[in-house]
């Protein structure tokens, strides 16, 4: 069975960091591009982050430039969000996401991903 596992979610002050970490299980993710995403209360789910398969493209959405990388360990069959610099409207939860396919290029539509995780909570708070 494919499945996606978010975890590192947590609570933190302003200004500190979080990793995230998505592990895959039932099947590797080498071929595999990655997506995170994130839903708040309320609102839409919205594109954090993609990787291709290879690592060797990623991009982020403009409110995380500069503050959230995205990684790959293929040996690990994981995926990582590191997010430094948080902010009280990075508060929501996050998902992973996972589409079988080489192509570089990738975008942050959700509808683009075939599989999903069920999610961590990030709350951003002092």
């Amino acid at each position: 069975q494919l499945q996606l596992v978010e975890s590192g979610g947590g609570l933190v002050q302003p200004g500190g960091s979080l990793r995230l970490s998505c592990a895959a299980s039932g099947f590797t993710l080498d071929y595999y591009a990655i997506g995170w995403f994130r839903q708040a209360p309320g609102k839409e789910r919205e594109g954090v982050s993609y990787i291709s398969s290879s690592g060797e493209k990623t991009n982020y959405a403009d409110s995380v430039k500069g503050r959230f990388t995205i990684s790959r360990d293929n040996a690990k069959n994981t995926v990582y969000l590191q997010m430094n610099g948080l902010k009280a409207e990075d508060t929501a939860v996050y998902y992973c996401a996972a589409r079988r396919t080489r192509i570089v290029a990738g975008t942050l539509v959700p509808a683009w991903y075939d599989y999903w995780g069920q999610g961590t909570q990030v709350t951003v708070s002092s």
